[in-house]
């Protein structure tokens, strides 16, 4: 079993990306998929990675990073929005499981954003609690136009680099985390149509982003 407290945050980083790599070109491997896995790791979880993504059913966590039971600790929410749960879901990963890596993961042709990005060009509404979502975008839309960007991609990015700071700015257990050098904090955009995830910001971890976004 992949003992996440023996992964640095590099490590980690390099396994889900090439578990994508693997998704992307079609030779999937499957890993952690069987009874022996289930067996084995039923009677504790050592997750190498928190995830936390948008809901949206074409994001499936354990596909597109072709991994299996106990590799990832997952946590959704439309437009991967941050509520006190989703918070206390994401410590619980790093100070309790030891997961070396938190990703922040959007998408493209995010119903969220798009909801946001209208709400805030023409007004739209929407009712329900549909609407915390939306606000909770909106900053995120706001920053993006503030900056003159127009691209869907540009409007992904700035809600994933959002996300990612108030991880940081909101959670002492995972700033603190980041700056022991125990784990790291990325955000990904992930492309719907060839399967890529494109890092857009890292915190903790020596990468450069590979969307300019």
């Amino acid at each position: 079993m992949t003992n996440a407290l023996t992964l640095s945050p590099q490590a980690a980083f390099e396994m889900l990306l090439a578990g994508n790599q693997r998704f992307v070109t079609g030779i999937p491997e499957h890993p952690n998929q069987d009874a022996a896995r289930r067996t084995e790791i039923a009677p504790a979880q050592a997750p190498f990675a928190v995830l936390f993504g948008c809901s949206d059913s074409r994001l499936a966590a354990e596909i597109i990073f072709d991994r299996g039971l106990g590799d990832l600790f997952v946590v959704r929410t439309a437009g991967h929005v941050l509520g006190p749960e989703v918070l206390g879901s994401i410590e619980y990963g790093v100070s309790v499981l030891g997961c070396p890596l938190v990703v922040v993961l959007g998408h493209d042709s995010c119903g969220a954003v798009a909801a946001a990005r209208a709400a805030v060009s023409d007004g739209a509404t929407v009712r329900g609690y549909v609407r915390d979502v939306v606000e909770k975008v909106t900053p995120s839309v706001l920053a993006a136009r503030s900056a003159g960007r127009t691209e869907d991609a540009d409007f992904i990015a700035e809600n994933v680099r959002h996300t990612v700071d108030l991880l940081l700015e909101r959670s002492h257990t995972l700033a603190q985390a980041v700056e022991a050098g125990t784990t790291a904090v990325v955000g990904l955009s992930y492309r719907l149509a060839d399967g890529t995830a494109h890092l857009v910001t890292a915190r903790g971890l020596d990468a450069e982003p590979t969307t300019s976004a």
